[in-house]
């Protein structure tokens, strides 16, 4: 799952791979007991988190604005998943003229900006970027960022990213992304998964793919519940952002493509 950095941007992954989205899985003749009752899964967390002060509009059924700063492999692919759902998209890169293809993809739901304003439009950011970007990024944005929802899925590579990269997987990605987003609702999910799964995998029949998710903020979490069911996919709440660890790159659940009940027994939930 290694790829090499991308040197024409700070804020994108390797250039997406091109594909044309197809027709959703997700069809009322596939629509199965387990998605059934996913989606009732999906109903309660809302309604919870509805009661929280201070969560954004993001639990009732209408659709999310999300921000998705690094429109690379996997930025792209979850953006489509989202846009497919009904969520409307802004997809950012420093050369949004580039992602006219992965917009008219995405289309009606998505356009393309500058990564500033996909942290203006979003009351849900997505942050898919290189790892050794986010400081950066924390850097630039943390501040217009203050008490929104952000879900970091990027993956330290000692490697790729230097020796801060070894340093967050010392103390653990969702410690470390924590600091470098200081003030912002974090949580870690979409890191243990590879964006070719995120395209063939979603709504699959049987059992879906899990997807672990760790955060610190209830209500933040219970969103992207939401968005992991949303995109296709089985949600399981792991635990604190401290936790984010046990699925960290080079864990023995990353890209595993694990099912629910395998990914729990794995990390003895």
């Amino acid at each position: 799952m290694f790829k090499s950095p991308n040197t024409h941007s700070k804020y994108t992954h390797s250039k997406f791979t091109r594909r044309k989205l197809t027709h959703s899985k997700y069809t009322h003749s596939k629509y199965t007991r387990r998605q059934f009752t996913l989606r009732l899964l999906q109903s309660a967390l809302g309604a919870i988190a509805v009661t929280i002060p201070g969560v954004l509009g993001a639990q009732s059924p209408q659709p999310l604005r999300i921000g998705i700063i690094g429109s690379g492999n996997i930025g792209g692919a979850v953006g489509l998943r989202w846009a497919a759902a009904g969520h409307h998209i802004l997809f950012s890169s420093r050369n949004p003229d580039e992602l006219a293809e992965l917009v008219q993809q995405a289309s009606p739901n998505a356009r393309a900006g500058m990564p500033i304003d996909a942290v203006e439009f979003g009351d849900v950011i997505f942050i898919a970027v290189p790892y050794a970007a986010l400081p950066q990024v924390g850097r630039d944005f943390a501040a217009m960022m203050q008490g929104k929802i952000v879900i970091d899925c990027g993956n330290p590579y000692p490697r790729r990213d230097g020796e801060m990269a070894q340093a967050a997987l010392d103390k653990g990605t969702g410690v470390a992304s924590a600091e470098y987003l200081p003030g912002v609702r974090l949580v870690r999910a979409f890191n243990a998964i590879g964006y070719q799964s995120v395209h063939d995998k979603h709504h699959r029949d049987g059992a879906l793919v899990a997807i672990p998710i760790a955060g610190d903020d209830q209500a933040a979490v219970a969103v992207t519940v939401n968005l992991v069911i949303d995109a296709g996919f089985e949600p399981v709440v792991v635990g604190a952002l401290a936790r984010a660890r046990e699925f960290d790159q080079g864990s023995a659940v990353y890209v595993q493509d694990l099912t629910a009940a395998e990914l729990r027994a794995a990390l003895q939930l």
